[in-house]
């Protein structure tokens, strides 16, 4: 079954879950973890250099699990972002994605990971959009070689699983060490949407 779960509930459960997973463009270098001090960091650089979490959140789900995975990983941090922003409203968002997946295009990324090579191991995090990976992802995927380093997925998605998720990530890192996913329902903003409106007909 699912987990469920709102956002408070989310943070609160983050250690577990972590703890259980084992301009045009330009590079960008990963954020090293802060959490556990300069001297700590430096002890422990060729540890914290080996791992990477990159992921893509719109609404904050997947942000909260990729920054415990940090913490819990002592690892480098990478934001994935389209060098287009997807619109805020989240039905604008959705039709663009809807339309970008149909027509198989890649929208260009904002950065990219400078100087992947050094990363054994890169946990990649993102929600599922229309049963699928958002079209960001396949950008990412085409975009780095994740061949020969282990690839640990961690999904969120709003309570109707994965679709064809793994498929994609299987198809465009296929030289990579695939993990089984972690994934985990989590609040949904079209359910929160419906909510809302049905209160403001009320």
């Amino acid at each position: 079954m699912p987990i469920v779960m709102g956002r408070r509930n989310l943070l609160t459960l983050a250690p577990v879950i972590a703890a259980g997973l084992g301009a045009g463009p330009t590079a960008a270098r990963a954020q090293p973890s802060s959490s556990t001090g300069s001297s700590a960091a430096a002890n422990d650089g060729r540890q914290a250099n080996k791992t990477l979490v990159a992921f893509f959140s719109r609404s904050g789900n997947t942000r909260v699990i990729a920054g415990q995975i940090r913490r819990a990983r002592n690892a480098a941090l990478f934001e994935i972002k389209a060098a287009t922003p997807y619109p805020e409203d989240y039905e604008e968002t959705v039709a663009q994605a809807a339309r970008e997946t149909k027509a198989g295009y890649l929208p260009p990324l904002g950065h990219f990971v400078a100087d992947l090579g050094q990363y054994d191991q890169v946990y990649l995090g993102f929600p599922i959009w229309g049963m699928t990976a958002p079209p960001v992802i396949r950008s990412f995927l085409r975009a780095h070689d994740l061949s020969g380093k282990q690839v640990m997925p961690f999904i969120t998605h709003g309570g109707y699983g994965l679709g064809n998720s793994m498929d994609v990530v299987g198809e465009l890192a296929s030289g990579a060490r695939l993990a089984a996913p972690f994934s985990m329902e989590a609040d949904q903003e079209r359910r929160t949407l419906e909510r809302v409106t049905g209160w403001l007909s009320a």
